[in-house]
Parts: C-alpha cells; structure tokens; sequence
C-alpha cells in the first residue's frame, strides 16, 4: 500500500477546523483533523509535509511521524507544524483501522476499560466557532438549543449542575475569571472581582453539594501571584483541578503554583511533545497529564505521553473541545491508557454541530461514554460536507 495523494479541507463556517485525507492505491483513504488557523496548517501540509509522504508506505507510522516532527521549527511546539503532523498521523492510525478492520483502540493494545467517565466542558454552541478564538472573545453565546452551557455557568450554575446530574454527568468545567482576566491582562483581580467570579462555584454547591465535581479552566490568563491568590479563594469549593492557571513556558513557575495549592494541577492541551511534559512532571508541577491529541503530535505522540505520565504514577485526560475527528481519536486513546482518568466532552458539540459533519459521534450515556465500533477510528465525514459551497479543497498528487 503507497500514498498516492494527501489532501485537506476546511470550511468557512467552521474555518479554525481542518481535514486531513491521506489516499491510497488501494483505494482506502484515512482521515485526521486538528484546529485552529486551518489555512495555515493546510499550506505546511502541502508546501512541506506531502513530498514527505507521497509513495510511502503509510503503516509505516513511527518513521513518518518522525519525519514529520524532525523540523526546526516543528519540536516541543503546537504550531502550525505540530498541528500538520498531528492530523497526519491521526489519519494515518484511522488508515491502519481500516486496513485491518480493527478499531483504533485495539491498535493501541486494546480496551483497558468497558466505558469512561466524562465531564462535560460548559461551552455553547458557538463557542470556537469563528477565526477569533481569544479567551471571551470566542463565548458567542447563541440560543440554537437546551445545551447553551456557557451562558448556564455564567448565569445559573447550580441550576446547570443540576441539569447535568440529571443526565448522569456528576462533573464539569467552568471559567468564570476570564473576562475578570482579560480585564486586567491578567495582572490583578480585586476584592469584587473574585467575589463576583466565586458566585458560580458558591451556586454549585448550595444546590447539589458535593455531588458535582468542578474542574476549573483559566486558559493560562494569569500571572503567578494572582492565579494563587485565587487557589487560595477558590479551595473551600473542594475544586477537582486547576487547569492551566498561568502561561505553560516555565516549569519552575508552574512547580511553584502546584506547591502552594492542595488542589491538583491538570496541564495541558498547549504543550507540545513528551519532552515538554517530561520537564514538567520531573519537578512536580502536574498532577493530572492532559492532551489535545490534535495539537501535540497525534496518537504517536499522545500514546507516548500517557505511558510517560503513568511511569510518573499520574493520570491521563484526554482534552476535547475542537472538532469531531480529534474527540473520537481521544476516546479511541483514553479507552486503550490504563491510567485514564476521565474523558473531556461538550455536550453542545456532540449532540449539535459535531452530528453536522461526521457520520458517528462516540456514545454518551449516564455520564459516561462507550468504546467506539467500526475499522479505523469509527467515523466520516458526511457525504454532505463535501457538497457544501464553503468548502475549501487542496489536493497535492504522486
């Protein structure tokens, strides 16, 4: 089997998602995704990565991903060239299902679990949908259907949480202090200000206790005395973890943050490679390992990351809350890790736009979501999305 061409799509509608279809002469075709700023992504795959691929074998999966990641500008990043060769590389995987009809958790050595539990992220459905996907710039809370979970945190989050009890979803993440964060560039936040953003939390647990458990997402908005000013504030709420409370370029400061807190520090979806989260887990400043499979190098590299927080006896959480494609190879990954500890999802988007462009979604039940079936990753695009007039094709051929 050779790859015969490498194609990508996106389209404007949802123009931050890119498509990756990896051809072949035995007519089987692959398909991987990631996101953010597809154009530029797109114009790496064709200028730089398809004359990597073009003719080769395409099990050859380990070889390749090297190739792919052996760039000067491509190691220990999300950038655009990381991005590239995660969709690659994810298309390479669903190829490799399709082969051998095998789901992509049993190449990745199989189930280590019957289902998983989730959380659901509390984002509407317009969220990331637009080119801007500043923190708060990117809320466009809209009112398409009953999971505009973005405005219920921000309004009525007991009222929330207790909705997602009532579908068996006992965890969720919220972010009440970026618009405090963008305010201040993230220097300073006053008295009122972690008054007002504590109010979610304060509704959560007067209205079903304990019963929730609340994972708390600061996108790196802060500098390092503010964000353990608000730890402090936020540890009578019994928080699950803090999830990237400052910027992820320093592994001392970061340390410095885990060590004045009780609660567990989840990081991250913005690093790149094994070799950032080695340096991180080597002076204690994770307690829960979380990747964007989209992001950080594929299911190659998203593999090695999980067996490398596991030797360091942390768990593994998968991130999801770009596109279709990425959420089912992190179901497909978290399923085949031992140390899974839960799976993100976005009931907006699996049960909204997600339904839009692929032809499978991972099953989610009673707060918990089921292995994926079928060759490959389980999943399409929907004929649909190549009749669309805002698609936007490139095509690079043997």
């Amino acid at each position: 089997m050779k790859i015969t061409a490498v194609e990508t799509l996106y389209t404007h509608e949802f123009e931050n998602v890119l498509w990756v279809r990896i051809h072949t002469d035995t007519g089987l075709v692959g398909l991987g995704e990631t996101f953010y700023v597809a154009s530029a992504v797109s114009a790496h795959i064709h200028d730089t990565l398809a004359s990597r691929l073009l003719g080769r074998d395409p099990l050859r999966i380990e070889a390749i991903n090297r190739d792919l990641v052996d760039l000067p500008l491509a190691q220990a990043s999300t950038g655009a060239e990381y991005r590239a060769a995660s969709a690659i590389d994810i298309a390479l995987y669903d190829l490799w299902g399709k082969a051998t009809n095998q789901p992509v958790h049993q190449l990745l050595g199989g189930l280590c679990w019957d289902k998983l539990r989730i959380y659901n992220t509390c984002a509407g459905y317009q969220y990331v949908r637009n080119r801007d996907i500043r923190p708060v710039n990117t809320w466009n809370i809209g009112t398409e259907g009953p999971y505009e979970d973005l405005k219920g945190f921000m309004t009525d989050a007991g009222a929330l949480a207790e909705n997602l009890l009532e579908m068996g979803i006992s965890a969720m993440k919220i972010w009440p202090f970026d618009p405090i964060a963008r305010q201040s560039n993230g220097l300073d936040i006053s008295a009122a200000q972690l008054n007002e953003a504590l109010k979610p939390f304060e509704l959560i647990r007067k209205r079903v206790g304990s019963q929730m458990d609340i994972m708390v997402e600061f996108h790196s908005l802060w500098n390092l005395t503010t964000a353990k000013r608000i730890a402090r504030a936020l540890e009578p709420y019994e928080p699950a973890w803090f999830e990237d409370p400052i910027r992820m370029n320093s592994s001392q400061a970061l340390a410095d943050y885990a060590r004045c807190t009780r609660v567990p520090v989840c990081a991250s979806e913005t690093l790149g490679s094994r070799f950032s989260y080695k340096e991180m887990l080597d002076r204690d400043a994770i307690d829960i390992v979380m990747v964007d499979l989209c992001w950080t190098g594929g299911l190659t590299e998203g593999r090695k990351i999980a067996v490398l927080a596991d030797t360091y006896h942390k768990p593994f959480a998968p991130h999801d809350c770009t596109g279709p494609v990425g959420f089912a190879a992190a179901v497909h990954t978290a399923f085949s890790q031992p140390n899974t500890m839960i799976q993100e999802s976005v009931r907006a988007f699996y049960t909204g736009w997600y339904k839009e462009l692929v032809t499978e979604v991972p099953t989610i039940r009673d707060g918990y979501v089921w292995p994926m079936e079928g060759p490959g990753l389980g999943t399409d695009l929907r004929p649909a999305v190549f009749e669309r007039s805002d698609l936007v094709v490139r095509r690079t051929e043997a």
